[in-house]
């Protein structure tokens, strides 16, 4: 039988692979964005992006996952099925498009973005176009068809990020010796979030002409005997995820009500994001790992020694990911660069964050106890005490604290699902973690961390020297206190 660890690092590279694009290309625009936009338009576009995240998971209206469900049972015809999804999802996107585009005006002044009503539409398109869309790419992973499922991703990633290099890079020059342009209708004559906004739309009508040969394969009707208890199926995993993408990203929305500084809170959520975004490495795997773990738990649940194989994927994470940690705080002088001089201020909370999605990591794999177990009912709950601890933490510190406050709030708010998890867990489903290794793994790397803050101010390339061997030390020292085996004395006959 094949090495299950290699096998779950394996899957793991698989599975991330458009993950990783996504992130990468994310990731690849930080620098563009803090180079060209002010800390208040990159705000801006930081709070337009948590309004589409969160309106995405209620337009859905969980009907992805419904989908699967219904179009797998006996007797029932996946065409109607997933037709009957696209179909509502279509009808109730569109008539928020509407809505959007009518009162786009009056949003957009009281939201404080006045002449800008063309972006409050442009949110409005990139949620009709991506929320009809979930269906159809829903019923590519229905249909295994994962090939073209990755390949129309990849190149919606591709064309978001080619839209924002052709505007942020040459577009001002060019409206500058054509001032009549009809671009002009849509987007700025200098940079500003229009044109990041405006990537992002074109990007999902690029997906919408690839999707054609799909689209048409589904019909706009709704088979009134699937859809009742299709939708009751599936509103309740809406709700159920409503708490989840809230936790994610509310507090980009309550800076704008709780700031410690109500004039400047677009320009803090802007130098926020920027500190955020260069935590993403660490997101990034924990994602990937996401990917690849689910199915390699589901299927070992009936394995002889199942519970101790969990226990030591969690060890070897936790080493992993703070390993991770390491190389982003040891090398910060240099990841840092990416950001743009105003922005490396946020690079304050990237060990903040970095260790809260280390935290979330870990709160995977201890959740994994009531999926194993059948008791998914408890996920609202914990999630939902998760929830309530980052709205505590935001409402009593961000006015004082600011974006720290923000960066805590999903430390303690991970923690405490994390705990809460655990304690269920060890009641319905209990698995042997090894505490003491993992707590060591933990403490080792902020030891070095912390070392590393109190040695003398080196120059650039000397402190790169000395931050690889702190990382060789960690790497050394975990793989000693993980993989050594004990020795055996045995006693000799004089």
């Amino acid at each position: 039988m094949a090495n299950p660890f290699k096998q779950l690092a394996g899957e793991t590279a698989v599975y991330g692979l458009s993950t990783i694009l996504a992130r990468v290309v994310n990731f690849l625009l930080v620098p563009l964005y803090t180079s060209f936009l002010s800390r208040s338009d990159y705000g801006v576009v930081t709070e337009m992006m948590a309004y589409i995240a969160i309106l995405q998971v209620v337009l859905v209206m969980g009907l992805e996952t419904g989908c699967f469900r219904f179009a797998s049972k006996e007797n029932v015809n996946p065409d109607n099925v997933f037709s009957s999804a696209f179909s509502t999802v279509g009808i109730v996107c569109l008539l928020f498009f509407i809505a959007v585009t009518c009162f786009s005006g009056s949003i957009s002044g009281s939201l404080g973005y006045h002449g800008f009503s063309n972006i409050i539409i442009y949110v409005g398109a990139i949620l009709f176009i991506d929320c009809v869309t979930a269906i159809v790419f829903a019923r590519l992973r229905y249909e295994h068809k994962a090939v073209k499922f990755a390949v129309i991703k990849t190149l919606k990633i591709l064309t978001e990020l080619g839209v924002n290099l052709v505007l942020y890079l040459s577009f001002p020059r060019f409206a500058a010796s054509h001032p009549d342009t009809f671009l002009l209708k849509f987007i700025s004559a200098t940079p500003d979030f229009t044109y990041a906004i405006f990537g992002i739309l074109v990007s999902c009508i690029v997906c919408v002409v690839l999707l054609i040969p799909e689209l048409l394969r589904l019909s706009p009707k709704i088979d009134k005997t699937i859809w009742k208890p299709l939708m009751l199926y599936s509103l309740p995993l809406m709700i159920a995820g409503l708490p989840g993408v809230l936790n994610d990203f509310l507090d980009r929305i309550l800076m704008r009500f709780m700031n410690a500084d109500p004039v400047m809170w677009r320009a803090d959520l802007g130098v926020y994001q920027a500190g955020v975004k260069i935590a993403v490495i660490m997101s990034l795997f924990v994602q990937m790992f996401r990917y690849a773990a689910e199915p390699f738990f589901f299927q070992r649940e009936k394995e002889k020694g199942n519970k101790e194989m969990y226990s030591k994927v969690m060890t070897y994470f936790v080493a992993f990911c703070m390993f991770g940690f390491l190389f982003v705080m040891l090398y910060i002088d240099a990841i840092g660069l990416m950001l743009g001089r105003n922005f490396r201020e946020g690079l304050a909370i990237t060990p903040i964050m970095l260790f809260a999605y280390v935290l979330l990591g870990m709160l995977f794999n201890v959740s994994m106890w009531y999926k194993l177990s059948g008791k998914t009912g408890y996920a609202v709950w914990i999630t939902l005490a998760g929830l309530a601890v980052t709205i505590v933490i935001n409402v009593l510190f961000m006015p004082v604290y600011s974006y720290y406050a923000a960066a805590w709030g999903h430390v303690a708010s991970y923690l405490v699902m994390m705990i809460i998890s655990l304690i269920l867990g060890n009641k319905y489903y209990p698995i042997p973690y090894k505490w003491g290794k993992i707590i060591f793994c933990i403490v080792c790397a902020l030891a070095i961390y912390g070392g590393s803050l109190l040695l003398p101010e080196l120059a650039f390339w000397p402190k790169m020297a000395v931050s690889t061997v702190l990382l060789g030390c960690y790497t050394l020292i975990v793989w000693f206190v993980l993989f050594r085996k004990p020795v055996r004395y045995e006693s000799q006959n004089s």
